[in-house]
């Protein structure tokens, strides 16, 4: 439930008590580290001494923040103050399609958006519900916050944005007994300090909720070129028309995607955080330690 200064916070599941637990030192040897969302085996004769035995099978794990067996991530955009550009939401989109988590994208500071911007948030918006994308905002919940209650339910969520987006706020209003210090906007810097230094899980609307620090990038160490369009729903839906199979959505001719460009099926700015997120990943200098691992 939680991870703080070398201390692995387990709830049993019978009993719903925590313990405070040390891990095995054999984990060290193996290079692993429990992590906050891990189903584990542990011993503990009170509840302040204890041990951490053993790590169950992991469907997911997240590295910033660090989190395991992830069902929904919040994906937590301010339109203003700062404003998050659109390449990062597009950046943490293909982070969590990739890792197989549910995207749920939640806009907030509405209410401090200027009305010379609004056209330009709704047509952001429409454009990500018309993906498919699930999308909320903060104007919407403080009206009803129980509107989150089917996307929490017997699952493990975790807030995902740079600090001073409003996750803490966010958190604060699931979870008033908190009161979780909230940081100012730097602006110099033009993003958040980081309020929030460790992970721990909360109990909300019948799930768990995952407080996390605030990140600084997301990185594509984990993904192939060639399964980036997977990531990318609109294209994902298309691609098995591509003239050529391992068409990469850039150059070739008979590209489905490239023709859903121009008839505006696809727009411009997603399909060139595309581009972009594809050129990363082809620059990358390859990981040879990884290669001589999997022989």
């Amino acid at each position: 439930m939680k991870v703080l200064s070398g201390f692995y916070y387990v709830e049993e599941d019978d009993s719903q008590q925590i313990f405070q637990t040390r891990a095995r030192g054999n984990f060290r040897k193996k290079g692993q580290i429990p992590l906050v969302g891990d189903e584990v085996a542990f011993q503990a004769e009170n509840e302040r001494e204890g041990l951490v035995m053993a790590i169950e099978g992991r469907k997911n794990v997240l590295h910033r923040p660090p989190v395991s067996n992830v069902d929904l991530a919040i994906i937590v955009v301010s339109v203003e103050d700062p404003k998050i550009p659109q390449k990062l939401i597009d950046r943490l989109l293909v982070s969590v399609e990739s890792h197989k988590i549910q995207p749920l994208i939640y806009f907030t500071k509405l209410d401090i958006l200027p009305a010379s911007k609004e056209l330009e948030f709704q047509s952001l918006l429409e454009m990500y519900c018309e993906i498919g994308y699930s999308c909320l905002d903060n104007l919407a919940l403080k009206e009803n916050l129980d509107q989150l209650k089917p996307y929490f339910q017997g699952k493990t969520v975790v807030t995902l944005g740079q600090s001073g987006v409003g996750k803490t706020t966010f958190l604060n209003n699931l979870l008033p007994g908190l009161n979780k210090e909230t940081g100012e906007i730097s602006k110099a810097l033009g993003r958040g300090r980081h309020t929030t230094r460790h992970v721990e899980l909360h109990k909300v609307f019948s799930g768990l909720l995952a407080d996390t620090p605030g990140f600084s990038s997301i990185s594509f160490d984990h993904i192939e070129g060639e399964d980036l369009s997977e990531y990318f729903p609109e294209m994902k839906s298309r691609k098995a028309d591509c003239k050529f199979r391992e068409c990469s959505h850039t150059h070739e001719p008979g590209c489905a995607i490239k023709e859903a460009l121009e008839l505006g099926q696809i727009t411009k700015s997603r399909y060139e955080s595309y581009l972009d997120f594809y050129q990363e990943i082809m620059n990358r200098k390859p990981n040879y330690s990884k290669n001589i691992r999997r022989k």
